[in-house]
């Protein structure tokens, strides 16, 4: 081919990654922003005079905040489209971050959380979308890598975060700067974003019948999924402080294994999921996070624990993008109102899982409770290979 007809698909190519490569810039800052905030949440409690309780009431502004945007996204998706959503999200989450850090009384800070979540769970909605738009346009699985940057994100914030906090930094002084850029950059990139893919239309008695029922079970698979990552969260490092008695440092591996497994699956995800079938791979993926956890309840040991956290890592690493990328693929339905539903039910999972083990191990014991956690991923086991919304194969590598 002559260097004269090379420069024309050079520069097609070039226009065609950048939906791409907004896609991955809001994912990768969607989590940057918000993790980077948990190292400033002893301080914002010691400068509130807030109790463990009181602290734990408004933290659920976000998640709150969160699911109520969730819902109001899955009407106004189909009528804006993502690109708009994802640009008016992004505005206003860089926005509301550095008020949170200037509030001056708990039900201040619920509503500045609230605000704050609001956003996030809307460009959480939209983004999502968006890569669904994006695998069309690239004609292969690209989810799975998204998430992964978004995990590459919370990472990177939770750095940053710990960093200011070390060098006095004020939590709004540092949202503020990392929102300026954000917007500056993310924001144009935004600007590159492509039309929402269209679903296929099925007939009005056919969509009345099964799509219901699809977004039911795939939202039942989010739910359980995301319960297990909230939990993992939140009582991975109680487990192993308390019932294993590790020391403070060894506890937070727990947690760094699951996050660490996840980031490494998801990254490699694509390719799986371009390779093989879904319904082999997330099974095969939730039988590790059962099998693995399980022995590292039942063992006692401080490294099978943690290794245990990894693999439930492992098996949870997948679900939720594979989830969201299915439901956006629904035909005849929306796929920016299908994943806002399927997202909503996650959100679900992922407040009440803390708050349920926290329960559960107070009538029981912890370890009793945490057996909760393999019950669920051996129900993802059976759901996801036999639920129908994840037959569908997923784009596949055009030549």
């Amino acid at each position: 081919m002559s260097e004269a007809a090379c420069e024309p698909h050079a520069a097609r190519r070039g226009v065609a990654g950048r939906p791409r490569a907004a896609a991955t810039a809001v994912f990768f800052v969607h989590g940057l922003l918000f993790a980077s905030w948990t190292a400033h949440i002893p301080q914002v409690k010691a400068d509130l005079h807030l109790t463990d309780g009181s602290l734990g009431l408004a933290l659920l502004g976000a998640p709150l905040g969160a699911m109520s945007a969730i819902l109001v996204s899955a009407h106004l998706l189909p009528r804006l489209g993502s690109r708009r959503m994802v640009q008016a999200g992004l505005l206003g989450y860089c926005v509301a971050g550095p008020f949170v850090g200037v509030v001056g009384s708990l039900s201040g800070l619920f509503v500045a959380l609230f605000a704050w979540g609001g956003f996030q769970g809307a460009l959480d909605v939209s983004m999502n979308t968006q890569a669904i738009a994006v695998e069309h346009d690239r004609g292969r699985p690209l989810m799975a890598g998204l998430h992964g940057c978004w995990s590459i994100g919370s990472l990177a914030g939770a750095g940053i975060g710990t960093a200011g906090v070390a060098v006095g930094l004020s939590l709004s002084a540092q949202l503020a700067l990392l929102g300026v850029p954000v917007l500056v950059v993310v924001g144009w990139l935004a600007t590159q974003m492509l039309p929402d893919a269209t679903p296929a239309i099925e007939s009005h008695a056919g969509r009345r019948r099964q799509f219901p029922r699809a977004v039911l079970v795939l939202g039942a698979i989010a739910f359980a999924a995301l319960l297990c990552e909230g939990a993992s969260a939140d009582w991975a490092s109680v487990y192993l402080r308390g019932p294993l008695h590790t020391s403070a440092a060894t506890a937070g591996l727990g947690y760094t294994a699951f996050l660490l497994t996840m980031v490494v699956v998801r990254l490699s995800g694509n390719r799986l999921l371009a390779r093989f079938l879904i319904r082999r791979v997330l099974p095969i993926l939730a039988a590790i996070a059962t099998v693995g956890f399980t022995a590292g309840l039942l063992d006692g040991q401080a490294v099978i624990a943690i290794a245990g956290f990894g693999c439930l890592g492992v098996g949870m690493a997948l679900i939720v993008p594979t989830v969201f990328s299915a439901a956006g693929r629904l035909p005849g339905l929306s796929p920016g109102a299908a994943i806002a539903s399927v997202s909503a039910c996650g959100w679900v999972g992922f407040v009440c899982g803390p708050p349920l083990i926290g329960g559960l191990a107070s009538a029981t014991s912890l370890p009793v409770a945490l057996g909760l956690l393999p019950l669920l991923t051996t129900s993802i086991v059976v759901s996801t290979a036999l639920a129908r919304a994840l037959r569908s194969d997923l784009p596949r590598p055009q030549p």
